[in-house]
């Protein structure tokens, strides 16, 4: 259906910023969307979270150790970083950099703070990704199963303040449906490589 030319490659490449609580479907939209348009790529975060069984190193994430991740953010590796559950989380600045330098379109999968640090650097377009309301959102976690009672409840209260964020994004996007979410997302991605 989708046209993959239609993301053209530019000089410099164009950021894009996709920030969603977790379970609204950020993960599943962001495969599709690279699957479709290879002049997009995106940086993963860096993560001391432990691996989850369908996720692979560099894919998803950089898996690293809190030592590692630790001396990166010492040494002013990171653009931004944020501690969640008691993982750390961090974007790297010189990946970004090297990705928009070579004219690839990038896209970023971050949190709501992450999101507010990168916009102080780039000029992102910042997209918010939603369930169709609370309810399915703790639907569709409990139905993931990856997190225990505390963690779920710790996940829903942090879904709350980033819910209270949304209205600092240029676009919203609600995911009752995986196939309609994408469409409106890659209308977003197209229109905005084609802006002056």
């Amino acid at each position: 259906m989708w046209n993959s030319d239609l993301l053209e490659k530019m000089a410099r490449g164009k950021l894009f910023v996709l920030c969603a609580p977790a379970g609204a479907g950020k993960t599943t939209l962001v495969k599709q969307l690279l699957e479709s348009f290879p002049n997009l790529k995106t940086s993963p975060s860096y993560t001391t979270r432990p691996k989850r069984e369908d996720e692979v190193d560099g894919r998803e994430y950089h898996f690293v150790s809190k030592q590692t991740f630790l001396q990166k953010k010492a040494s002013g590796d990171f653009l931004e970083t944020i501690e969640l559950h008691g993982n750390f989380y961090g974007t790297s600045k010189s990946e970004i950099e090297s990705l928009l330098d070579s004219g690839m379109h990038v896209l970023l999968a971050i949190d709501t703070r992450g999101a507010v640090a990168v916009k102080n650097l780039f000029d992102p377009v910042l997209i918010f990704l939603k369930a169709p309301s609370f309810e399915v959102l703790r639907e569709r976690l409990i139905k993931r199963g990856s997190e225990d009672a505390k963690q779920l409840e710790e996940r829903l209260e942090w879904a709350k303040k980033e819910l209270a964020e949304e209205k600092k994004f240029h676009y919203s996007v609600i995911n009752d449906s995986l196939e309609k979410a994408f469409s409106v997302l890659a209308c977003i991605l197209i229109a905005e490589t084609h802006r002056n």
